[in-house]
């Protein structure tokens, strides 16, 4: 579990191998990851977009940028969360990913939440991030 806190936001990352979505002699690695999203703050905000860097064990970067998480731009006031899984593939048995969600305030302002950087692994990769 890999976790961050920006201005109240908490951002906990726990990401998994999915062996029967990979495809390692084609060079198709899957893996899941479930993200938990918690308002520990005071004020009311909502996750307007999101950013992932995510970069393979070659060191090739893939950028994705969008509205929201899984269609949705949840809202979530003081002491509410929300969860979503979402996939990823690679190229190499082992990568990581990091990013942040644009986070819109009541008041209109806006600010980065940090996702923390996790790692991708195989069960017999090397693990990256601990």
């Amino acid at each position: 579990m890999y976790k961050a806190v920006t201005r109240g936001i908490s951002v906990t990352v726990t990401p998994r191998y999915l062996p029967e979505e990979s495809s390692p002699q084609d060079g198709r690695y899957f893996f899941a990851y479930t993200v938990e999203i918690i308002n520990t703050g005071f004020e009311r905000v909502q996750l307007k977009a999101r950013y992932w860097k995510i970069t393979d064990e070659r060191g090739h970067v893939h950028e994705v940028r969008g509205a929201g998480v899984v269609g949705e731009q949840p809202i979530l006031g003081p002491g509410e969360s929300f969860s979503y899984t979402s996939g990823c593939p690679l190229m190499t048995p082992s990568g990581t990913m990091q990013g942040s969600y644009v986070m819109e305030m009541g008041s209109g302002e806006t600010f980065d939440a940090e996702i923390p950087a996790f790692s991708l692994d195989t069960p017999n990769a090397k693990r990256v991030i601990h």
